[in-house]
């Protein structure tokens, strides 16, 4: 396996649209890195350039410390998987993984060696006589893995891969890929529009947003200590709640509009090395640590809100509340709770709570350890 190395990575189309824009980070070798954004990102645009399928306007990428910028795609010892399945209608299971390795001129025994060897990795040697129209959709992708597989590549480039499975198959999808990235011990690079995927599957995890790297950093991490309000919007489901607000000078209370909350000294994050406190300054509070006062937990800033909507999922609740202009969601155990309209006290979880500066970046304040 191999290392990937992006150095100051651009890409701008005719007519000045920058899809990439000074993307730098390494992917370790065997590590498992997730490239996540919504659509549009250029998160697509960076993988095909790693890949060759894309020109590369300035910086430099490297596979294994060797500069591919001019590398033709066949001798950058890489595999991709798309996200349409992208095999032969005409060709058997076995005829599509070995496909690549007979455009190589692969002896032939060599060939079949491979080919069951890797059918076997992905349980796929029942199948190997059927034609694609045959198979289900999680058959398809595994067919498309293991022809990636089978040329036993540097590095696995998969692009979206499981978008097109219902949301069972994904999950499925999901675990067979970690188990697949630990047996392999392979350098792989996914990319993903999905934070659960990215969240489950990713060692590391680039956040991108309009061209731009926003973070890379662990799941863990991202999750409890985003760099800014759109890392933090982004990944979580339900969505990090905001709360636009001012600080008294001394940063004990939190004037939201609706009402005011006591901090309980919680904002001294807003005191950026010793001076003085930021005043305008915006409330992050994950749904999780948005507590029903008469919860034994609920210690914390409190406010008065209006219970909107109830939405059951199972396992938990997610309760719609309206504080004065803003909305936040709770994610709760199951409990009887009041009609919607009915006024209740919350409680902000003290020890989770972020802020964020109140500009169009929406970066962190305080320190990320």
């Amino acid at each position: 396996m191999a290392s990937v190395r992006l150095d100051r990575v651009c890409k701008v189309y005719e007519g000045g649209h920058v899809a990439v824009e000074d993307a730098s980070f390494e992917v370790a070798d065997r590590e498992l890195m997730v490239l996540v954004g919504p659509s549009g990102c250029g998160k697509s645009t960076l993988l095909r350039m790693i890949a060759g399928l894309e020109s590369i306007t300035s910086g430099a990428v490297s596979i294994d410390g060797r500069q591919v910028n001019l590398v033709a795609p066949k001798d950058r010892n890489i595999a991709m998987v798309f996200q349409s399945y992208a095999l032969f209608p005409h060709l058997t299971v076995a005829q599509n993984i070995a496909f690549g390795l007979k455009v190589r001129k692969v002896p032939a025994a060599d060939i079949e060696q491979r080919v069951r060897a890797t059918a076997r990795v992905l349980e796929l040697e029942s199948l190997l006589d059927r034609l694609p129209r045959a198979l289900s959709g999680g058959q398809r992708q595994r067919v498309a893995l293991a022809r990636a597989l089978v040329r036993e590549p540097a590095v696995f480039l998969l692009d979206e891969p499981l978008s097109n499975l219902d949301a069972r198959l994904r999950q499925s999808m999901r675990i067979e890929l970690a188990r697949l990235h630990r047996r392999l011990g392979a350098t792989m690079i996914y990319v993903t529009h999905d934070q659960v995927e990215a969240m489950t599957l990713g060692q590391r995890i680039v956040v991108f947003d309009r061209g731009r790297i926003q973070q890379i950093d662990s799941p863990l991490r991202l999750y409890q200590q985003p760099a800014n309000r759109f890392v933090a919007g982004f990944l979580g489901s339900p969505a990090m709640n905001f709360l636009p607000g001012r600080l008294d000078p001394d940063g004990a209370s939190l004037d939201v509009g609706a009402q005011v909350l006591q901090l309980d000294g919680a904002a001294a994050a807003c005191a950026p090395r010793g001076g003085p406190i930021q005043r305008d300054v915006v409330l992050g509070v994950r749904p999780e640590h948005v507590l029903l006062a008469d919860s034994a937990a609920a210690v914390g800033p409190s406010l008065s809100a209006t219970l909107e909507a109830i939405e059951p999922t199972g396992a938990e609740l997610h309760v719609v509340f309206r504080c004065g202009p803003h909305e936040l969601i709770a994610r709760i155990a199951p409990r009887p709770l009041p009609e919607p309209g009915a006024l209740l006290q919350l409680r902000l979880a003290v020890d989770h709570l972020h802020f964020f500066s109140s500009e169009p970046e929406g970066r962190r304040i305080g320190p990320i350890d």
